[in-house]
């Protein structure tokens, strides 16, 4: 595949499963962004927050997406704030295309409710802070997104041929 996927969306959307699966049945290669960025900082995403601030930590997100841009056959599972700064969304699309994995509430929070590893929920860990934070988010994954795969219900392998199967033809949105 020419073109990269990147794949947004809120926590518990499915984008890591989703990405690995990419790479388990097509070869695409996978980068799980903030686990790329901690192994290039040589830190923990909460030890960078601390010790440089959240600026500083999307300043990084955003020059690892423009470091792909010269990349082809990458699957990149996104942190769920890389779609609302536009210079991200930029930069995916220069070499790629970005599908919103949507999930409903409830589904998020089944697949969330028993990780420690979600900051934004310490202390909300329920429907009704995930739905807030969805909805926040939303306009933003959406203006974002290339294509749109609700993930409720359905296997990873299935994803990934819905999205293989309604792409936008290869050369479109790629800038030289």
């Amino acid at each position: 595949m020419d073109r990269n996927i990147f794949l947004i969306g809120f926590m518990g959307a499915g984008k890591t499963t989703v990405a690995r699966t990419f790479r388990k049945l097509y070869g695409m290669r996978l980068i799980e962004m903030d686990e790329q960025i901690e192994a290039e900082q040589g830190m923990s995403i909460s030890d960078i927050f601390a010790r440089h601030g959240e600026a500083h930590f999307r300043r990084l997100e955003t020059g690892l997406l423009e470091g792909l841009q010269r990349e082809r056959n990458v699957v990149v599972s996104c942190g769920g704030g890389v779609p609302m700064r536009e210079c991200n969304v930029t930069a995916m699309r220069k070499s790629g295309m970005v599908v919103y994995l949507s999930a409903r509430p409830e589904t998020v929070y089944e697949r969330v409710k028993n990780s420690d590893t979600r900051p934004l929920l310490r202390g909300n860990m329920n429907v009704g802070y995930i739905t807030e934070l969805m909805e926040a988010r939303l306009p933003r994954y959406l203006a974002a997104a290339d294509l749109t795969v609700e993930t409720d219900g359905k296997t990873s392998a299935d994803i990934c041929r819905e999205i293989l199967a309604r792409r936008p033809l290869e050369t479109e949105g790629i800038e030289s």
